[in-house]
């Protein structure tokens, strides 16, 4: 049982200007997802960063309204929090892969997320999982989205544009060159 097994933790990132995380849950299984924001929570604070709590029906809206965050908003980085249980159809499948490619997808575009998205076979797992007292997912999704953003931070600097930038009746090539806009 995964429970009974060591495994190294990373120890807590430190930032020299506070972080502020979004934390998207879906709390189909309010128990479960209570527990997974408490560990979220607890993580984040200690490492002296503020948090927002939001819900979404479900854990396939979990990266869209994340991706919504990252467009319209000005949060450091992420924390994706729900439950999915095996039930009698596909739909397990369908929710675990969709919900995991897109984080994973949003995480590649360099946004800073701790993917937290329980995928087990029965409430018990569930549970044994989430508690912030036992194995704590929710503190572990949110301390992988805190050292993604100590990463970013590490690396920082002026992002590179990708494309062209509309400058009135020419164009600007990312990077400097310029053109006559034909358009």
């Amino acid at each position: 049982m995964a429970s009974n097994e060591e495994h190294y933790t990373l120890p807590r990132p430190s930032f020299d200007k506070p972080v502020k995380i979004l934390i998207v849950v879906a709390p189909y299984y309010k128990d479960i997802a209570n527990e997974l924001v408490k560990g979220a929570t607890d993580e984040i604070e200690a490492a002296g960063g503020f948090h927002e709590v939001i819900e979404v029906p479900g854990a396939l809206e979990v990266p869209t309204a994340i991706g919504i965050a990252e467009r319209m908003s000005n949060f450091d980085g992420y924390v994706a929090l729900g439950c999915v249980i095996r039930g009698e159809t596909t739909h397990y499948e369908t929710v675990c892969n969709d919900s995991s490619r897109a984080l994973a997808l949003l995480g590649l575009q360099g946004l800073c997320i701790g993917n937290g998205i329980l995928t087990v076979e029965n409430h018990e797992q569930a549970r044994v999982r989430a508690e912030a007292a036992g194995q704590n997912k929710g503190g572990g999704a949110a301390a992988a989205a805190l050292h993604l953003l100590a990463l970013a931070r590490r690396w920082g600097g002026a992002r590179k544009g990708v494309g062209f930038v509309p400058a009135r009746d020419e164009f600007q090539v990312a990077g400097g060159s310029q053109g006559k806009d034909s358009a």
